[in-house]
């Protein structure tokens, strides 16, 4: 494994840690089922070192119509409360206005840090090594050849690119373009002082589009600066809230994905460009929309919070890319968006299968690059109303 920085620090360090097997495609519901598989197996087999947790997901909505949450409440997976007294007694920290919920009852959260440390132990323990430089350059003979910054060249008879943000440079040293883009998604996390959020509420969404209640004072302000009017016109849905540390904690997460915008990825996260520092603000201001129980913290926020952000590297159907690239013998383990911690089991499996030659899922081709020539396939997914981005 060649990484020049500590393993898990760069992306995966901004991790949510959030899994679920709620998707708007099968094809992912059956991925994601098997990495949570795995998670399972491996939480019972290591007494649960990366403290695995099944609170669920509550993905909530004020419209009255639901069809796209069908096939959720189909597959007899979720269970779907669309009673409003039925709703209130079951989450009552939800804004009144919310009118349904779906509840995924497989889903929760891990600590992805603590899971990747045990893995790298294995990894070890069976005579894998970590080198640690960048890889600057790639040439193919009979074998890879691959210049290593900060270490001696390696040569290689199989390669896997999973460089995450930087997997369409490696992707570039084979003369190779990958069809996927990196966009800064931020999150905050900070102390609650004022016990707003209960300790044991599930992963909360809303997936409502909305405005932000800006006063008419702040609203011509910002309608009077060109690069924060966005802020007053309707912003995209999946405002989400979990508390963190567990039980005894007094933490909490928040993330909204609203950037649409791709960029380049920086050697240095901390001072990452892209980071918005009205972030904190606006993403307090869309989670007491939804949990009213937050309100007071837009007007005092918090004294002792982290504002913090990592790459989404996204095809456009956000879908990840697993399995063979064009050049014979190198592999990829790409594009896993928001969704790399919960599907990182399932992920490695994959790709292993397709190193080794063993028998594939029947995800494995629809996961891999030769989905694009399925053209009924693309139809559906680019004609999708939901691309499964919380």
């Amino acid at each position: 494994m060649i990484d020049p920085r500590q393993p898990m620090s760069y992306t995966s360090a901004q991790s949510g840690d959030n899994y679920r097997n709620w998707w708007p495609h099968p094809v992912m519901t059956a991925f994601t089922d098997a990495s949570i598989d795995e998670l399972d197996r491996l939480a019972h087999d290591t007494d649960d070192v990366f403290n695995m947790t099944r609170g669920g997901y509550v993905l909530a909505t004020r419209r009255d119509d639901i069809t796209g949450f069908e096939p959720a409440i189909q597959s007899g997976i979720d269970v779907a409360i669309l009673d409003r007294t039925a709703l209130r007694q079951k989450f009552p920290a939800l804004s009144k206005d919310i009118r349904h919920v779906i509840h995924i009852r497989r889903g929760g959260d891990i600590s992805g840090q603590q899971l990747g440390a045990w893995m790298l132990d294995q990894i070890r323990a069976r005579g894998g090594r970590l080198v640690r430089g960048e890889v600057t350059a790639i040439a193919r003979d009979e074998r890879f050849m691959l210049d290593v910054s900060g270490a001696n060249d390696i040569t290689a008879d199989t390669i896997v690119n999973a460089a995450g943000p930087f997997a369409p440079r490696i992707a570039a040293m084979l003369d190779e373009v990958l069809p996927v883009q990196n966009i800064f998604e931020q999150k905050v996390a900070f102390e609650d002082r004022l016990r707003a959020i209960a300790r044991d509420m599930p992963f909360s969404i809303d997936l409502d589009e909305k405005r932000l209640g800006w006063t008419p004072e702040e609203q011509a302000l910002l309608n009077a600066d060109p690069n924060l009017a966005w802020l007053t016109r309707t912003l995209p849905g999946g405002t989400h809230c979990r508390p963190e540390g567990g039980p005894h904690g007094n933490w909490v997460k928040l993330g909204w994905a609203y950037n649409d915008i791709p960029s380049v990825p920086q050697e240095d996260m901390v001072n990452e460009p892209a980071s918005d520092p009205q972030f904190p603000e606006i993403v307090m201001r869309g989670a007491a929309a939804f949990i009213p129980a937050l309100e007071p913290y837009i007007e005092t926020p918090p004294t002792r919070y982290s504002h913090y952000g990592g790459y989404y590297t996204m095809t456009e159907e956000n879908w990840p890319l697993i399995g063979p690239m064009q050049t014979d013998g190198a592999f990829m383990v790409a594009a896993l968006s928001g969704f790399g911690s919960m599907s990182a089991c399932a992920a490695g499996k994959l790709c292993a299968g397709w190193v080794c030659g063993t028998p594939l899922p029947d995800y494995a081709r629809p996961l891999s690059s030769s989905r694009y020539d399925d053209v009924e396939l693309m139809r559906q997914l680019r004609s999708a109303t939901s691309k499964g981005l919380l």
